[in-house]
């Protein structure tokens, strides 16, 4: 009876330490609430490949900037008192028309619903461009839109990186471009405040920088080796040709 008893003992221990190895891989492997099952979840099969539920958001995201940056753009052509910020409305209108026009063809590809309406945050923006007028009325459709801007920004690049399906690739390289050119154009107008962004960004930051550390007074760092080629090569592209900041 005690060897039974014994080996009873021991088989019980050994289901035991098999349940604890096996318990983490299963609590984040295949368990509801991690990434990857949030993921299989929220993705459904199209012949251009998976589309998950952030590409949808994506192309929401497109449609709804149209909504209100592309009648932000057209007041401002007929309202600035300056040229650098119809200039910037310009590039808002013909940007957002030919955007719209891409995401419009490719939600319907892949059967997303669009809305018809800027959210009421952003007709609220509409609604606070109308009432301002002269210098600050071009401060604000500077911020405002380059904040918008500057949002949407980061959206693109993790839909760039993430995705796999091939329509919503194209159009997030498509955005790319687009919403840099509107950056740029709103920044050229010199009523953007940098300071209002950055403070902005720290509020809502969940994780702390890293990097070097910050410069003293009087101390000047080694000038770095540069990065470049070795041997005798040929090479047939070159580099941008977007100016550099002068300092």
């Amino acid at each position: 009876m005690r060897r039974i008893n014994g080996t009873a003992l021991i088989i019980a221990a050994l289901v035991a330490t098999i349940g604890a190895l096996a318990y983490p891989v299963w609590s984040y492997a295949d368990r509801s609430g991690t990434g990857q099952a949030n993921l299989n979840a929220s993705t459904v099969a199209t012949q251009w490949g998976p589309l998950s539920a952030t590409d949808r958001d994506f192309l929401v995201k497109v449609r709804l900037a149209g909504l209100w940056e592309l009648p932000a753009g057209q007041q401002a052509i007929e309202r600035a008192p300056s040229e650098a910020v119809k200039a910037a409305g310009d590039h808002l209108v013909v940007g957002h028309t030919d955007l719209d026009r891409r995401a419009r063809d490719v939600a319907a590809k892949l059967g997303v619903e669009l809305p018809n309406q800027p959210t009421e945050q952003q007709q609220g923006w509409l609604r606070e461009l109308t009432a301002a007028s002269g210098e600050d009325y071009e401060r604000k459709f500077a911020n405002l839109l380059r904040a918008a801007h500057g949002k949407v920004f980061g959206l693109i690049g993790q839909v760039r990186n993430t995705t796999r399906n091939s329509l919503i690739r194209q159009l997030a390289t498509d955005a790319n471009q687009t919403v840099l050119d509107h950056i740029t154009m709103l920044e050229g107008t010199g009523f953007v405040d940098y300071d209002a962004i950055a403070r902005d960004a720290a509020a809502t930051a969940t994780a702390s920088p890293t990097g070097p550390p910050a410069p003293t007074g009087g101390t000047v760092p080694g000038r770095p080796v540069p990065a470049e080629p070795t041997g005798d090569q040929s090479f047939t592209s070159r580099p941008s040709t977007m100016p550099m900041p002068m300092p």
